[in-house]
């Protein structure tokens, strides 16, 4: 009787699973238009004052998405104030939707990452996992590990897409 080889484990390839980087932080959302006078504008003073008051410490180490929900045009420091708020609570932050809260977040957990271990290795990035990652995510992981791979795939070690080979 033959043995049975796995030739995916005897193989030398790396699976990177993105779930990996995924931040596994509470998420918050907050829509700014409460503090808009009449759904259209914003008053410095009166918004100053909101923020000041608001309850910043249910957001504490937590990840916050904030966006307004009305088609009023919101000045710049809108956002800087929240985020100083956000920041005293050790709260993450992004402006606009889940997905950029989402890669926010990769991109940050990526930057920590020393990505020199795969030098000259064979990669795969798992495409299939428990937490939403983002494209922009699979783009940085490509573009950080592209550096020092020989190779990079997606999906499954049975059924892989090819993305990079390293020119000999």
């Amino acid at each position: 009787m033959d043995e049975i080889v796995n030739r995916v484990a005897n193989s030398g390839l790396i699976t990177i699973d993105p779930a990996d980087f995924y931040q596994r932080l509470p998420r918050y959302t907050l829509d700014i238009s409460q503090w808009l006078v009449e759904g259209i504008l914003l008053k410095e003073k009166d918004f100053r004052a909101s923020v000041a008051e608001y309850d910043w410490s249910q957001y504490s180490n937590g990840a916050l998405r904030v966006f307004c929900s009305t088609d009023a045009i919101i000045p710049q420091w809108t956002y800087m104030l929240l985020s100083s708020a956000a920041e005293a609570v050790n709260c993450k932050m992004a402006y606009g939707s889940s997905e950029n809260l989402e890669t926010l977040l990769f991109e940050q957990r990526l930057m920590e990452e020393d990505f020199s271990i795969y030098e000259d290795q064979r990669i795969i990035l798992k495409g299939c996992g428990d937490y939403p990652i983002p494209p922009q995510a699979y783009i940085s992981l490509v573009q950080y590990i592209q550096k020092y791979s020989k190779s990079i795939m997606y999906g499954e070690a049975c059924s892989t897409v090819p993305v990079y080979k390293k020119p000999k």
